[in-house]
């Protein structure tokens, strides 16, 4: 078992609160072989060193492989959009009004009549083509 002080990065788990940026990039570029991303905030690049650390401390306690199969599936697959459901409402505040609209069994009510479409909605309250999903807030 290695001991607390890792060779390679000249830094102890014990010692990385009291470490400077300039260690904690340092132990990163020799841990890690790779620059670290530029904007890391000292408190993420100490919790990251200390967990490489500590996997080479005990071999295997790492991330398994599936977990980063999934990781890299997340992060590629796109964000599917909220399910609505029967009786949820959607509030837009536009041009100093506040629509309403309920979402229904067969699409939405809003203005006492029935839309199977939130973008008719939004055109409606706009006055020109806009997606529905979109100007309530439901999509990216």
């Amino acid at each position: 078992m290695q001991s607390k002080n890792d060779s390679l990065s000249g830094i102890s788990l014990d010692s990385l609160e009291m470490a400077t940026r300039q260690d904690l990039l340092e132990a990163w570029r020799k841990l890690i072989k790779r620059p670290p991303p530029k904007h890391l905030s000292q408190p993420l690049l100490c919790a990251i060193i200390a967990f490489e650390l500590q996997c080479r401390q005990h071999p295997g306690a790492g991330i398994s492989k599936t977990f980063l199969n999934d990781l890299r599936r997340a992060a590629t697959t796109k964000a599917k959009r909220p399910r609505l459901r029967p009786g949820g409402r959607l509030v837009r505040d536009w041009q100093g009004r506040r629509y309403v609209v309920e979402v229904t069994e067969d699409g939405y009510r809003f203005n006492e009549t029935s839309w199977t479409s939130l973008t008719s909605i939004a055109t409606e309250i706009t006055g020109t083509h806009q997606s529905g999903p979109r100007f309530f807030g439901i999509a990216r």
